[in-house]
């Protein structure tokens, strides 16, 4: 074989092995993903339904086909300790890439089943108070995400609310005394009422019965409102929330948009579908190498006030129009 004829050989076969190489790494680029996640949630509310779809877009913004590159496992249930110990059991059992999950409630059973699989976590109330990251800055561990708040703008719905009722003398905070965070935003309330000149008073009930009558031992005296704390409490309860507030004539503020929509007064609190946008960012690191231990926890950048114009007619009370124009959503 003469020297040509070998020399040709071998740039054939190089090239078939640059081709098979590239065609391996196509093919590997292209391998399904899996995602779990877990939700204390009702798969067919709305706004849960609207968390999932900023997901799955931000997802394709990021070049993600979910059911062609990645699929997506999906637990979700009622608030209950059984249901989440089980469901995040069953998805560390399915071996995926990444686990997103919605609140602290969650959270804990899933850190229990894994500390190697990464998690991401979405609306988390102080998760270095609760133990689940080092800290911000540094999480740690197999864990990193968003918070749903940050404490300085507890005092925000105090402040919104003698806006709303600019008699507003008393305010009664409704809040989880079993987390680190209710009791940090509870000081940040007290500390806001000083200034204000309202009284503020905690109401540290969690089962329905201890609610109502907190509620109406509050509303026994004129010149009270309602502030609703973040925590399992207002999503567990929220139309009895409600109908309290209602039946007691209390101007309320709550930190969940879903509470305005279903007939609250109004609600000052984080952007949630944006929270799950900027989650896909995070798996989407993680998917391509990064670990979470490295992936500082961020706190929320956008916030949203929604009122209800007419639970505020229906208490007596006349929004300022200027309140009126900076709101994201008036509901009439």
């Amino acid at each position: 074989m003469s020297e040509l004829v070998k020399r040709r050989e071998f740039i054939t076969a190089l090239g078939g092995a640059a081709t098979w190489s590239i065609a391996a790494r196509a093919q590997q680029r292209e391998r399904m993903r899996r995602i779990g996640v877990l939700a204390a949630r009702s798969a067919d509310d709305p706004e849960w339904q609207a968390r999932m779809a900023g997901f799955r877009q931000g997802l394709q913004e990021l070049g993600w086909i979910v059911g062609r590159t990645i699929e997506i496992e999906h637990r979700v249930g009622p608030n209950d300790n059984e249901f989440l110990r089980r469901s995040a059991a069953e998805l560390v059992a399915l071996a995926p890439d990444a686990i997103v999950v919605n609140g602290n409630s969650p959270l804990t059973p899933l850190l229990q089943a894994t500390r190697q699989v990464p998690i991401v976590f979405v609306n988390a109330s102080d998760p270095v108070g609760a133990g689940f990251v080092a800290s911000l800055a540094r999480p740690g561990g197999n864990a990193t995400g968003f918070t749903l708040f940050e404490f300085g703008m507890s005092g925000k719905w105090l402040e919104l609310l003698k806006q709303v009722a600019p008699g507003l003398k008393r305010a009664a905070v409704l809040r989880d005394v079993t987390t680190s965070s209710g009791i940090a935003q509870f000081a940040v309330l007290s500390a806001a009422g000083h200034s204000l000149g309202v009284e503020v008073s905690p109401l540290d009930e969690r089962e329905p019965d201890g609610i109502e009558r907190g509620v109406a031992a509050f509303a026994s005296r004129p010149e009270g409102g309602l502030v609703l704390a973040t925590g399992a409490v207002g999503f567990r309860h929220r139309e009895l929330i409600i109908a309290l507030a209602d039946r007691h004539r209390l101007p309320a503020i709550y930190p969940y948009r879903n509470f305005p929509t279903s007939g609250g007064l109004m609600s000052y609190g984080t952007d949630t579908i944006d929270g799950y946008r900027r989650a896909a960012g995070y798996v989407d690191r993680i998917l391509k190498g990064e670990k979470p231990a490295d992936l500082p926890v961020q706190q929320p950048t956008k916030f949203e006030l929604v009122i209800n114009l007419t639970t505020a007619k229906a208490l007596g009370l006349e929004i300022p129009p200027t309140l009126l124009a900076r709101a994201d959503e008036v509901i009439e």
